[in-house]
């Protein structure tokens, strides 16, 4: 599947919204850009990469003239995209557990939005409206986010006992590498491709 890479997944979703309903979700991403704790939930979830939402007003897609007809269309658009680890059942899931709220404030204005909860109807939802993926970036496919910030902390704990071991007899040295060892256990980890999900 092309949305696929190495341990990341890469979703769109694209869902129309009557004009008049755009100006107050427009409000409500104002609000979650600059109110930090409104945004708590989805930061906590640790296997999302990436998640972004636009709204594409109808007289905003491109006309190129040279014979293309121009559109008139009824619907502004909302656009989702977002990049996370595991499956999408798994994504989709998390989504409806702890972001049912947040969800339904955002795609509450898009046509036929089933509500977050339950779960099923919305993942019939998203399945309609998601479109493949052709090409993403990733800057570790073969790591989660979790896996990423993992190396940062083996990484930060290797620098201190590096700048330790300077000043240590054998002995001192031993002791701070075993300090390191049990510091980084949990957080060494195995890249490579996502396991297949039965």
């Amino acid at each position: 599947m092309s949305n696929i890479n190495g341990k990341v997944y890469a979703m769109n979703a694209i869902t129309p919204m009557k004009p008049w309903k755009t100006w107050i979700l427009r409000v409500f991403f104002f609000l979650l850009g600059h109110i930090k704790p409104m945004r708590k939930d989805l930061v906590d979830l640790s296997f999302i990469e990436f998640a972004r939402w636009v709204v594409l007003p109808r007289n905003g897609f491109p006309y190129l003239g040279n014979g293309q007809e121009p559109e008139e269309l009824k619907y502004d658009y909302l656009l989702f995209f977002s990049n996370f680890n595991g499956t999408w059942n798994q994504y989709i899931d998390a989504f409806s557990a702890v972001l049912s709220k947040g969800l339904n404030l955002v795609w509450r204005w898009s046509e036929k939005f089933p509500g977050s909860v339950p779960v099923t109807l919305f993942k019939e939802y998203i399945a309609r409206v998601q479109f493949d993926t052709d090409y993403y970036y990733t800057a570790y496919p073969h790591a989660t986010a979790n896996d990423v910030k993992s190396a940062h902390i083996v990484q930060a704990s290797l620098e201190q006992l590096e700048r330790q071991a300077e000043q240590c007899n054998p002995q001192q040295f031993a002791d701070a590498y075993l300090q390191f060892v049990i510091q980084v256990q949990a957080h060494v980890g195995e890249t490579g491709e996502a396991p297949i999900a039965g």
